[in-house]
């Protein structure tokens, strides 16, 4: 019967050392760049809605750009959005970027987000589009790299970036950062580098033109996982999706237990009703999880299995995307992390509904949006 309980052990085993394994190979490889005579004009989409502390440093690493042909696009859906005097006062410090505000007041679709870039996306002077979120912060190559990946290969169709948890300030913020830095990372950066396209919207490039062929952003006007859907929508088109070299930064900052606690809860109803069957099997690749029947494999060594893995995990991740500074804080939080992430796990099923932007919607199959 021993024999039987390793599968499980050496699933979760193989999934921790592939996943960190994709973490290191998609940020650490060597990639061509482009001459700046051949890299296309590009329109940055930046939809916002509130103004968090670190909004002016993270909008003002875009206007930093090293970058011959782009422009950057704000949208708003309400004039008095306190984002609206931070977007203004960063357009008159940097005359040498061109920058437009769009304060449309679209109201079409449940999804805030992509109800903001329809608002936004006629107002795109170039084909090429890169969608980033508000709390996004890049270095000074990250056009480059992102338009590189996409014209030097006719297949691919969209662009994403792996992201580092960064400027944590709560005991929220720590733990969030460890799971951007560990299972988030391999979790998005293992599939996809497998031709499986797991994509997160925080950094997205790809053509209006493509976009209109696969049907344009109203087919993911009122789903949830806008992000996730698109890139499918380019995989079914033949379009591959492709990982950029270099990493972003996705400031935390201040967040709390309880909104971090709510994020993953989010997310993890998207991926119930996204792949319910892999979500099912999800426990099988958690250390934690698998350690009572690690325990009756390994005895005591099973607390050093667990302990190990996780340390490979998100120590791993945490060491390829930040380096070691900090890297204390998964040493010390991974296992908390990891039984939080159990506890969300078995409250999902019974989660029907998020609230977003002051909406309370229900999230249906597909992550489809209805609201009550």
């Amino acid at each position: 019967m021993n024999a039987l309980w390793l599968a499980p052990l050496s699933l979760t085993t193989a999934w921790i050392v592939l996943g960190a394994a994709a973490v290191r190979l998609a940020t650490h490889r060597t990639e061509l760049r482009l001459p700046q005579g051949e890299l296309p004009p590009i329109t940055v989409l930046k939809p916002l809605c509130g103004a968090d502390p670190s909004l002016r440093e993270n909008l003002e690493s875009f206007f930093r750009q090293r970058y011959p042909r782009f422009e950057i696009v704000f949208g708003l859906e309400r004039a008095d959005d306190p984002a609206l005097p931070v977007v203004e006062a960063l357009v008159r410090a940097h005359p040498e970027v061109r920058a437009r505000i769009v304060v449309h007041g679209r109201k079409r679709g449940h999804n805030p987000k992509v109800r903001n870039l329809r608002g936004m996306i006629g107002r795109a002077s170039h084909d090429l589009v890169l969608v980033s979120d508000s709390n996004v912060r890049v270095p000074v190559d990250y056009l480059e790299s992102m338009a590189t990946e996409l014209v030097r290969d006719p297949d691919v169709g969209l662009v994403t970036s792996v992201f580092a948890g960064r400027g944590e300030k709560t005991l929220g913020g720590a733990l969030e950062c460890v799971a951007l830095n560990g299972y988030c990372a391999a979790g998005a950066s293992l599939p996809t580098m497998m031709g499986y396209a797991a994509v997160i919207g925080k950094s997205m490039l790809f053509s209006k033109r493509d976009l209109a062929a696969v049907g344009g952003l109203g087919r993911v006007a009122d789903v949830l996982a806008e992000d996730f859907v698109l890139g499918k929508l380019f995989e079914r088109a033949g379009r591959r999706v492709a990982i950029s070299r270099t990493v972003i930064d996705n400031v935390v900052g201040d967040l709390s237990l309880r909104a971090f606690v709510d994020r993953h809860l989010r997310w993890s109803m998207l991926r119930f009703r996204l792949r319910p069957l892999a979500f099912a099997l999800e426990p099988v690749t958690s250390p934690l999880a698998m350690l009572p029947l690690a325990y009756h494999v390994m005895g005591p060594w099973s607390l050093a299995w667990a302990l190990g893995l996780c340390a490979l995990r998100d120590a791993g991740g945490w060491l390829s995307l930040r380096g070691r500074r900090g890297v204390v804080a998964p040493l010390a939080l991974s296992l908390v992390r990891e039984f939080l992430a159990l506890v969300i796990w078995m409250a999902t099923p019974l989660k029907r509904h998020v609230s977003w932007r002051g909406h309370r919607l229900r999230v249906a199959s597909g992550t489809v949006l209805v609201a009550d």
